[in-house]
């Protein structure tokens, strides 16, 4: 009998050690896991964190991270890195040059000169202000700012207000996003989230458009803007193009305003076929606004002629 005890207690001592070396092994392979994933390894983002990484993935070219290290920058952290933000959202380039993030890289005002000109989407503005009441060039500082994208709440960006439908060239506000994000967007609507506007494009990406839309969307939202300002939604247009809205009281651009929602093949979603005019794509070049309000079969001949007219030139 005391045999049999024994036995048992054996065999007790040695399921409670192997649930413990098991217990023992996860934790370390979490552990493990964690720090790959502060160092970059595994496709996570190594820059997240630490006064001189770049923002990023360690795959990403160095151009491509210097890129998004001054994009997140001006638009989101430069209160917690210490930069001293004017309300209009502009920065002190030396302030930017010297924070360690970019020290760490030598970037030149030259180099960010560079940087801002070839943008493809003309995220930045840098200016050169006088600092002498006598007008000496010499004296002054140079100043950048990004166009649009903020989350700081500080920032009052100089935009102009859109008051109709016919201030937009292309006549066209499209906001592009996930199939994911769609199920929710569906029925709650476009949300400002953490940033202090919802953006919407002049057109789709990649159609003689600026900015305001990601290439990779999976699903167009068609805004019908004239409804949206009649219900007295504010709109505005940022210096690159992109149209701004802070949605309504609780930060959403309701359903109700979207005229025509499409995959990134451009077939309209069930239910979501609308008028089909907000889609009509405009190759002309933006003009100011103020005109009136162009039919859908004369967007379609406007586009026609300057196609010939480029063809011919």
């Amino acid at each position: 009998m005391e045999a049999v005890s024994s036995e048992l207690q054996q065999a007790l001592e040695e399921k409670h050690a192997a649930r413990d070396a098991k217990k023992k092994q996860k934790k370390l392979q979490k552990k493990d896991g964690l720090e790959k994933k502060q160092s970059g390894s595994g496709g996570g983002d190594a820059s997240q964190k630490g006064p001189g990484k770049l923002r990023g993935l360690e795959k990403d070219p160095p151009e491509v991270r210097v890129s998004k290290t001054l994009s997140w920058l001006l638009r989101h952290g430069a209160q917690g890195e210490g930069l001293k933000m004017r309300t209009d959202g502009y920065v002190r380039v030396v302030d930017v040059l010297n924070n360690p993030k970019l020290k760490s890289q030598s970037l030149t005002l030259e180099q960010l000169q560079d940087m801002v000109k070839v943008d493809a989407k003309q995220r930045y503005d840098l200016i050169f202000e006088l600092t002498a009441a006598d007008g000496d060039t010499s004296k002054g500082e140079w100043w950048i700012k990004a166009r649009q994208g903020h989350s700081i709440k500080t920032v009052k960006l100089d935009l102009k207000p859109i008051l109709t439908a016919s201030d937009i060239p292309t006549g066209i506000a499209v906001h592009g996003t996930t199939q994911k994000a769609w199920e929710s967007i569906a029925t709650q609507g476009l949300s400002k989230m953490t940033r202090n506007h919802i953006h919407l494009a002049q057109g789709v990406a990649g159609q003689n458009v600026i900015s305001g839309m990601r290439k990779s969307s999976q699903i167009l939202i068609f805004i019908n803007l004239q409804k949206a300002l009649d219900a007295g939604v504010k709109l505005f247009l940022s210096d690159n193009g992109v149209i701004l809205t802070e949605g309504d009281g609780t930060g959403f651009l309701k359903p109700e305003f979207f005229d025509r929602v499409e995959n990134s093949k451009r077939v309209a979603l069930p239910g979501w076929e609308g008028s089909g005019e907000s889609t009509i794509e405009s190759a002309a070049v933006p003009q100011s606004g103020g005109i009136e309000t162009p039919s859908a079969e004369r967007k379609v001949k406007e586009v026609e002629e300057g196609l010939e007219k480029l063809e011919v030139k």
